[in-house]
């Protein structure tokens, strides 16, 4: 194919110095027909179009090709097949050729029909507190020493930009709660509008247009924030584009090379950190004169105001067994021992647990996300040793119990007495009534005497009682006295020299 330059050249020769064809042809090195081409058409530049392109391998399979691509496009965006799927289902078919011979038929004929793989967008303009956008992601860490895919909740200012990322174990409710709390208290506000996808855990039923059946707890949740939520249409990303745009920056930024951490709050503090510090140094894409924190900074004053933690819990109903124990994503928490017989209610949150019955509080633990597990706290069962003291030994719960100083020390002192459980259980209940630090308070003055038994320690426990006021006795009207008795020794001494 002769090149720009050749034709500029040839162009030059002729026009410029006058050169005959014969001449330029023999000095440029082409034909004379090429010279000719050139000077008649004017143009500057060829394209040598291929009218037939041969296909030795790919021909025979071409009816089979465009039944395949024709069947891919009318399928939604999430289950349309790669080029490289199509290319192996036509090699299951029979197709002995290579990959390119398909990738360029297959562009041909998108090209030919009307397909194209880029998409035009509207792009949008927010005013200042008007809207965020909210989104989850799933990235590869390294917590504790083990690797684990972890859920990033991403959040979004859309007018100043201002990224917001935390990561969890799940994508429950009780974690979007906890997610929007902690960014709005990070940004010391919400926004009137929450663009989110149609997930599970904010939309129960998608309907016409943008109608929504939302959850009711994730509505509970909105009103407390004064957060209008708007949900996007199925398979629309772009819809909440800035916060798509965030979930790969955050990835190539953040979580690249793979980030290693002990615990979940390390990792979430570095990860705030990283968004200050991301916001501090990038200019605004449409304010370049300014950073993304410079235009936060200005548009704190327009959210809604932050109004306190809302009570994201997520209550599921669950059974007592006998042993105190109560079910819960696939692990086991004690409760309190009078709570065995009735139903009770776990209140899940991000980090914990909260077990109620009838309103009272019967447990509260630190959540765990494992499977199998058993949380027991040892007070819980206190009331039920006392009844079978002998379990202090050996019961489960009891298993490297960490103690006060000071009752620590008795129980040791106790344990070379034959009735040293017994005591030792006699101690712990009375927790249930005068409480735990008056209890080990006793402990310790018992000790600093030199003895440590139950009887001591429940005499000291009775003199710190306040006895209260004394009751008031009324005397009857028959037991009142008509003559009030004088006090006179010389009657003593009268009655002593009679008898």
């Amino acid at each position: 194919m002769i090149t720009v330059e050749t034709i500029g050249r040839i162009r030059r020769e002729h026009l410029l110095k006058g050169k005959t064809i014969r001449e330029i042809a023999r000095d440029l090195r082409v034909s004379r027909n090429t010279v000719r081409r050139v000077l008649r058409s004017g143009a500057t530049a060829f394209a040598y179009d291929r009218d037939v392109q041969p296909r030795p391998k790919l021909g025979r399979w071409t009816a089979e090709l465009d039944e395949l691509l024709a069947g891919n496009v009318t399928k939604a965006a999430r289950e349309q097949l790669t080029l490289i799927r199509i290319f192996e289902a036509l090699r299951a078919r029979g197709y002995a050729g290579g990959y390119d011979a398909v990738r360029r038929y297959a562009r041909r004929w998108s090209a030919a029909h009307g397909h194209s793989s880029a998409t035009a967008y509207v792009p949008l303009s927010f005013a200042p507190g008007e809207a965020y956008q909210f989104d989850w992601s799933h990235e590869v860490v390294v917590l504790g020493g083990v690797t684990v895919m972890v859920k990033a909740a991403h959040v979004r200012l859309c007018h100043s930009r201002m990224p917001f990322v935390r990561v969890y174990p799940r994508e429950t409710q009780e974690m979007v709660f906890d997610a929007h709390d902690r960014a709005f208290a990070f940004f010391k506000g919400a926004c009137q509008r929450g663009i989110y996808d149609n997930m599970k855990t904010a939309v129960e039923t998608i309907r016409v247009g943008k109608e929504r059946l939302y959850n009711r707890r994730f509505l509970q949740m909105c009103s407390h924030y004064l957060v209008d939520p708007v949900a996007c249409t199925p398979a629309s990303g772009w819809e909440k584009g800035q916060v798509e745009n965030q979930v790969g920056l955050v990835r190539e930024r953040f979580f690249t090379p793979r980030l290693r951490a002990k615990t979940y709050d390390e990792l979430n503090v570095w990860l705030l950190d990283q968004c200050i510090a991301y916001a501090h140094g990038h200019r605004h894409p449409e304010r370049t004169d300014q950073m993304i924190w410079e235009v936060f900074e200005a548009e704190r004053p327009k959210l809604v105001p932050y109004v306190g933690r809302f009570d994201g819990f997520h209550a599921v109903p669950a059974a007592v067994s006998k042993t105190c124990l109560v079910r819960f994503d696939n692990n086991k928490y004690s409760v309190m021992a009078h709570a065995v017989g009735r139903p009770v209610e776990v209140q899940a949150y991000a980090d914990h647990l909260v077990i109620r019955q009838d309103g009272r509080l019967v447990a509260e633990h630190p959540r765990s996300f494992g499977r199998g597990d058993t949380i027991y706290n040892p007070w819980h069962y206190v009331s039920v040793l006392a009844r079978k003291p002998g379990a202090l030994r050996n019961g489960a719960p009891f298993k490297d119990w960490v103690l006060p100083a000071a009752l620590e020390r008795v129980r040791r002192k106790l344990a070379g007495a034959a009735d040293g459980n017994r005591q030792m259980v006699t101690i712990l209940t009375t927790v249930l009534t005068d409480g735990l630090p008056a209890v080990e308070a006793a402990c310790a003055e018992a000790i600093a005497h030199g003895v440590h038994s139950a009887d001591v320690i429940l005499n000291i426990l009775a003199r710190q009682r306040d006895p209260g006021p004394p009751a008031t006795i009324l005397t009857p009207a028959a037991l009142t006295l008509r003559h009030a008795p004088r006090s006179d020794c010389a009657r003593y001494d009268r009655l002593r020299r009679t008898s």
